[in-house]
């Protein structure tokens, strides 16, 4: 559950970054905001890898660059969905999904540890000091 509700906070922090800069409108209303991105989410993790599959030779043939439009679609259809939130234009989607997606890129690769998984930033007051030994090559 904690890594849900934090890629949902890293997708609002991205549309929201997103917003003024490539024209998405959601009324500066939170609950809209908070409401497109939880969408945008669900979206993303249940129909997108459906047009992903779909779409798989386009992939290939471009290289890789049709999974820009498959995003863009996605922003689109849940401005569709949402009436509060508004994407005005293709190339408004297509530019907003690319922001939202290296913000969550950015984001996420700030929390994310060395293991792969999301943590916490902490400050810790003292370094522990660990007994042990060195063994070096060819003991």
């Amino acid at each position: 559950m904690r890594h849900f509700v934090f890629r949902w906070l890293v997708t609002t922090v991205a549309v929201f970054v997103a917003a003024p800069i490539v024209g998405i409108n959601y009324g500066d209303r939170l609950g809209c905001l908070l409401g497109a991105s939880l969408l945008l989410g669900i979206v993303n993790a249940f129909v997108r890898p459906v047009l992903l599959l779909l779409s798989l030779p386009l992939i290939l043939v471009t290289l890789g660059l049709f999974i820009l439009i498959i995003n863009a679609l996605m922003l689109k259809f849940v401005s569709v969905l949402v009436p509060c939130f508004q994407v005005h234009g293709f190339w408004s989607a297509l530019f907003g999904a690319i922001l939202i997606s290296f913000v969550s890129w950015l984001l996420s690769a700030f929390f994310r540890g060395s293991d792969g998984r999301v943590h916490v930033l902490t400050h810790h007051g003292q370094i522990k000091q660990v007994r042990g030994r060195v063994i070096e090559p060819g003991e």
